[in-house]
């Protein structure tokens, strides 16, 4: 069905059953699938399902693409997202922090590729807002490509105040 209606659409995969995600893998190799996680925020009985580590097992073995976790769980793991960089994986969020800009904005920081939030036109307009993006001066003489890059508009100040908020933002 998927095959049929998609047409250029962008499609993933996602379940939160890790044996049902790989034989989503399995049976079809046109769309990436990703193995959504609570990040072990909640425990499950099994293991495979509570944490981002054991969320890399279950991608690497299965040959998913990626890992799509609540916010509160890599909010309170940060140390796996370089884990999941290198382990050749993408990494999305949801959760109802991806509603606050500033989350969103410091995911970007660390790295994370994607957000899934709930008023996408609000959150896009204020973390662009935030975001300084360099005017492209296109091709120089004698430079191969000039490179641009967004930078966050965080002074040091906002910057660890962020920081500071992460954890009384995952405890609630």
């Amino acid at each position: 069905v998927v095959s049929e209606y998609a047409k250029d659409r962008p499609i993933i995969f996602s379940s939160f059953h890790p044996d049902a995600a790989q034989l989503v893998r399995k049976l079809q190799n046109t769309y990436p699938v990703f193995f959504l996680t609570n990040g072990g925020t909640q425990v499950y009985y099994d293991v495979r399902r509570n944490s981002l580590e054991e969320a890399i097992k279950v991608c690497m073995e299965g040959g998913l693409q990626g890992i799509v976790s609540e916010v509160k769980g890599v909010f309170g793991n940060p140390g796996a997202v370089p884990r999941i960089k290198e382990s050749k994986l993408s990494l999305l969020s949801y959760g109802k922090l991806n509603n606050v800009p500033e989350a969103v904005c410091m995911q970007h920081l660390m790295g994370i590729d994607g957000v899934i939030v709930d008023f996408v036109q609000e959150i896009s307009h204020a973390v662009d807002d935030m975001i300084i993006k360099p005017l492209n001066e296109g091709l120089r003489e004698g430079d191969e490509e000039t490179e641009t890059k967004s930078k966050l508009q965080f002074s040091q100040q906002e910057l660890s105040f962020l920081l500071k908020l992460i954890p009384e933002l995952i405890q609630h």
